[in-house]
């Protein structure tokens, strides 16, 4: 297997997870040649853990252009880790400029730019993937193949929920900036919700319902959504952005039995009709979202986060905040 050289675009706090563990687990199969952090203490930061692995630290390029033309040789695939605004565009310059692409959630932040990206990958012939943990992850991954194997029957509804103390780790960061989050805790942790779902249903949600709070802070904190998918399965969302503790639940109720799951992945139960409670589902280890995207890069499994996906999750996400803003009105996609 040849190694992959790898630009990573901006290098903050979760493009740090990000480094360490492909530092720590996949350094011979990937090679990160090339970072693109205008921030110097970021990329500071960014250069201890390289130091700590005892590997040289990759030359800087501040300027996203002048990334594109003075590194785009000395990578084969970038992984971009940036505020949400930026997502579309640097993903398609890099698609354009023949690399690989996989994208921190969510894709982009408008249903228009989701569209036209898929363009670009369509166009370019490149491979183009979003980094959702959970549909990255091996509990999805088998999730996937029970609720398509006929197995588990139809599905006739989906429960989502995520709590985390977000609206207080989050004040006065970019993530609370509408003109560059796209939105508030549901368009950025609740993304995850929303990915399962349309992961999950692997058809449209075509109904929603719902209602949005900021409790004072500039975006959305609260959100309860309600919805129904073209074949008719029920779905219910719900998100806390100022709780105390974080966690979450995914719940997926089929014809012939149930499956449990967090947002993040991480666990799998099933309980089939004949059985008196949920069981833990044996999977390997998670190695994370660069992990399972060298797996699709190289042929061995087919992409589980496509940009069809994240362009579902938006088009979900526009809907809840047209009905939010109507009062809970149904909006039909």
């Amino acid at each position: 297997m040849a190694v992959c050289r790898l630009g990573i675009i901006g290098v903050g706090a979760m493009a740090r997870y990000h480094i360490k563990q492909i530092l720590a687990q996949h350094s011979d199969t990937t090679q990160i040649t090339a970072l693109c952090e205008p921030d110097p203490k970021q990329y500071r930061e960014a250069a201890k853990l390289f130091e700590a692995a005892g590997q040289p630290v990759p030359p800087n390029e501040p300027d996203f252009e002048r990334f594109l033309r003075k590194r785009a040789d000395r990578i084969d695939a970038a992984f971009i880790i940036t505020p949400h605004n930026q997502h579309y565009a640097q993903a398609k310059a890099l698609l354009e400029a023949g690399k690989d692409v996989l994208v921190e959630k969510p894709m982009t932040i408008t249903v228009k730019e989701a569209k036209k990206l898929i363009k670009v990958r369509d166009k370019t012939g490149r491979l183009l993937a979003v980094a959702f943990n959970a549909s990255m992850s091996p509990a999805m991954e088998r999730a996937r193949q029970m609720l398509r194997d006929g197995s588990l029957g139809r599905i006739l509804g989906i429960h989502v929920a995520v709590w985390q103390s977000w609206a207080q780790f989050s004040r006065g960061t970019w993530r609370q900036m509408p003109k560059i989050s796209g939105g508030g805790f549901m368009f950025d942790t609740g993304a995850h919700l929303l990915n399962l779902v349309a992961d999950v249903l692997g058809e449209p949600v075509r109904e929603v319902a719902a209602f949005m709070d900021k409790l004072d802070y500039p975006v959305d904190v609260l959100t309860a959504a309600i919805a129904r998918s073209r074949s008719g399965a029920m779905i219910t969302v719900h998100g806390c952005g100022a709780a105390p503790v974080t966690s979450s639940d995914m719940k997926v109720w089929c014809e012939n039995g149930m499956l449990e799951m967090g947002v993040w992945g991480g666990y799998l139960r099933v309980q089939m009709k004949d059985e008196p409670s949920p069981r833990d589902v044996e999977l390997p280890p998670d190695r994370g979202v660069w992990h399972t995207f060298l797996r699709v890069r190289n042929g061995e499994i087919e992409n589980p986060t496509p940009p069809e996906v994240g362009l579902r999750m938006i088009e979900l996400w526009e809907a809840i905040k047209k009905s939010a803003k109507r009062k809970g009105e149904v909006v039909k996609l």
